[in-house]
């Protein structure tokens, strides 16, 4: 019975992580958006400045610009970013990083499905995931994402930097061939610890989400059936818990996962110091530089990806039970 739920949750969510790619793509291009500026106005940023530890008091706020200089582009949507990536780099560049998907997703997706439906089935009363209370379901989350990020981390760097690399001018670019060449490569120029870099963050924001999407899904589910009754166990239930899951799931984790983004996609040459000295400069300097709102850049593509993602991975979820239910 163990085995069986790592399989359901792995299998699920490698369908949900692949059929929504594209917009996954696109929130990490939408999240790194303002970290790349020209030398002048970078001089005014705070992210930058920083690095020199002095004058922070002096730095212009991040709302107000400096009148010599133009007012700041408008950033792009998420269709507009989804449409210069299809027409700059190809139909095959919304597929970036695909690869590091289904590693990440057969990793990490699979031991935190498959500890939270073990955990769920020992805490019950009832011995198989039924009538457990919110608070336990939260408690079951926090743990296997926790344990699930670690496992799947390097996936998740090599994933973020695939995703990344054609925003970046041709010379600087990685062009990583896949994502065991990926994991490879940091592994030979960067060292082992870089496979782990921001892991810290992926712990916390795979904790938030797993707690927030697996307890908010259960949670809903049963509300609807206690309402309904067990006959409208089906689709339709299916999709509107699922949904509720990915809408409470994107809202709790999007600030982790636009710094746990920048961070693993910083560059680190040797004998100079990181752009980040780690999570909490990172969030930091992204206020600072770019006003608390920052935190939430992504946040309509991180919507509109978790909330497709989590119903695929439920609806598929609860198929993938029917057919293994006599196993």
């Amino acid at each position: 019975m163990g085995m069986k739920g790592f399989v359901e949750g792995g299998v699920a969510s490698i369908v949900a992580g692949c059929s929504t790619h594209p917009l996954d793509l696109i929130k990490v291009r939408m999240q790194l958006q303002g970290e790349s500026l020209s030398p002048a106005i970078s001089a005014l940023r705070p992210a930058v400045a920083l690095q020199g530890g002095a004058g922070v008091a002096a730095l212009p706020h991040p709302q107000h610009h400096h009148p010599s200089l133009p007012p700041p582009p408008r950033r792009p949507g998420p269709i507009s970013v989804g449409v210069q990536i299809f027409r700059t780099e190809g139909t095959a560049a919304l597929f970036s990083g695909v690869s590091a998907t289904v590693l990440r997703q057969t990793l990490y997706s699979t031991t935190r499905m498959g500890l939270y439906d073990i955990l769920k089935k020992k805490w019950s009363t009832s011995g198989d995931g039924g009538s457990l209370p919110l608070h336990r379901k939260v408690s079951a989350g926090l743990i296997a994402g926790g344990i699930g990020a670690v496992v799947g981390n390097p996936a998740d760097v090599a994933m973020v930097r695939m995703q990344a690399d054609g925003r970046l001018p041709l010379a600087e670019r990685r062009n990583y061939k896949s994502v065991l060449d990926a994991i490879g490569r940091m592994a030979r120029q960067e060292g082992v610890a870089s496979l782990w870099r921001g892991s810290s963050l992926t712990v916390n924001r795979a904790m938030i989400v797993t707690a927030s999407q697996l307890a908010t899904y259960d949670q809903a589910k049963e509300a609807i059936l206690r309402r309904r009754g067990t006959g409208a166990d089906g689709l339709g239930t299916h999709v509107v818990a699922s949904f509720a899951a990915g809408l409470v799931a994107a809202a709790a984790s999007n600030p982790v996962d636009v710094v746990k983004t920048r961070v693993m996609n910083m560059k680190v040459e040797k004998g100079s110091a990181p752009p980040y000295a780690g999570a909490l400069d990172c969030a930091v300097k992204t206020v600072r530089a770019e006003g608390p709102m920052a935190l939430y850049k992504g946040f309509v593509p991180t919507v509109s990806r978790q909330g497709p993602f989590t119903v695929v991975l439920f609806v598929t979820l609860e198929q993938v039970r029917k057919l293994l239910k006599d196993f």
